[in-house]
């Protein structure tokens, strides 16, 4: 049976319409205001559910109202310095978005005069913009009915419709936009996918839904069946790996600080940080020798001052602080350059890097 025999078999003896008009009543009357609601400008909503991917509302806000108060149209976007966009996301994550973003917005100004293309193909075409996103700025912004299916739009569905298939495998999120396909409303999708994505954020939450005030309770199989908790199946995660590192600061003779630019793709590209040695194989000599072949650098060293540990989706870093002495030796290393400490604050840095900014001192 493929996914369209089993939405269909799903949503058998399911009151589709009834469904629809309680959600997109209750959305109406309780969504939040939010600043990317103000309008159905689909420049806008396309920002915002990047910003949104992974990250909660409340920290998007400020970060969404700043970047659209420095890049209000797509042009004034495309023509940014790259670095001036990863500074103005410095602290949401994820920058590989902030620069996806920039080169699909580019492609959008030169390709198709500054317009968010509302044809299917040709927004999804676009680096960055997956299903969900798809759906969700030719929903909201073009009122197409469109699915956009994320977590939160899986749990909602799952309980509601009483699906136990696994969230955690990318298959199932193709039987959930087929599901998605047959319930949202052709009259309204804007509201109906907001209404879903609300629901889902305010009521409907992976643990202890509110299911006493949920406007289509009388429509869930699984709160009827009283499973509301066991669902969504979600197998867990791989362990992430842990890996050492010391984070050093060093001064030249000058004063200044040394950083260095990672590299242009990757975990956090092309943003700054201070030099980390990674201390899997390596004692406190052989690091010194490690850094010494890697920067051209001779150091000694001086204070350990923190113990940062940041985690990412997949690894998380255990980052000594270190400020070490500079003895000798002639910088070599590509990317890296001494600063002023006053002009830090000008360089796009990781959140686990700004942990150590409070060192240096102007």
């Amino acid at each position: 049976m493929n996914n369209q025999e089993r939405a269909n078999q799903t949503l058998n003896e399911f009151d589709i319409q009834s469904f629809q008009e309680d959600l997109i009543q209750w959305f109406k009357k309780e969504q939040r205001i939010l600043p990317w609601r103000e309008n159905q400008d689909p420049y806008r909503v396309w920002v915002s559910e990047i910003m949104l991917q992974q990250t909660r509302v409340d920290t998007v806000i400020p970060y969404f109202n700043h970047f659209m108060d420095k890049f209000p149209t797509p042009e004034s976007l495309a023509e940014a310095d790259e670095q001036e966009v990863l500074k103005a996301w410095e602290g949401l994550g994820y920058y590989s978005r902030a620069r996806n973003l920039q080169t699909a917005v580019r492609e959008v100004v030169e390709e198709y005069g500054g317009v968010v293309p509302s044809d299917p193909g040709e927004l999804g075409s676009l680096k960055g913009v997956g299903p969900y996103t798809k759906g969700a700025i030719l929903s909201i912004a073009y009122d197409t009915p469109e699915p956009a299916v994320d977590g939160n739009v899986m749990r909602v569905l799952s309980r509601i419709l009483n699906v136990d298939d696994d969230i955690a495998k990318p298959k199932t999120r193709k039987l959930f936009e087929e599901l998605v396909r047959g319930v949202i409303s052709d009259k309204d999708p804007s509201s109906f996918n907001q209404g879903m994505m609300e629901l889902g954020a305010m009521i409907c939450t992976p643990k202890s839904p509110s299911c006493m005030l949920c406007p289509v309770q009388e429509y869930c199989r699984a709160f009827d069946k009283g499973i509301e908790t066991t669902l969504p199946v979600k197998s867990s995660k791989k362990k992430q790996k842990k890996i050492p590192y010391k984070l050093i600061l060093i001064e030249n003779e000058k004063g200044e600080v040394l950083i260095e630019q990672r590299p242009g793709d990757g975990l956090l590209a092309s943003l700054w940080q201070y030099p980390m040695i990674p201390m899997k194989d390596l004692g406190p000599e052989s690091a010194k020798v490690w850094f010494l072949d890697e920067y051209g650098l001779d150091i000694e060293w001086k204070e350990k001052l923190e113990e940062v540990k940041h985690v990412f989706s997949h690894l998380i870093w255990e980052m000594e602080v270190v400020r070490v002495t500079l003895k000798g030796g002639e910088l070599n290393r590509e990317r890296a350059r001494f600063v002023e400490k006053q002009t830090i604050d000008d360089y796009p840095f990781p959140v686990s890097h700004q942990k150590a900014h409070k060192y240096v001192n102007p």
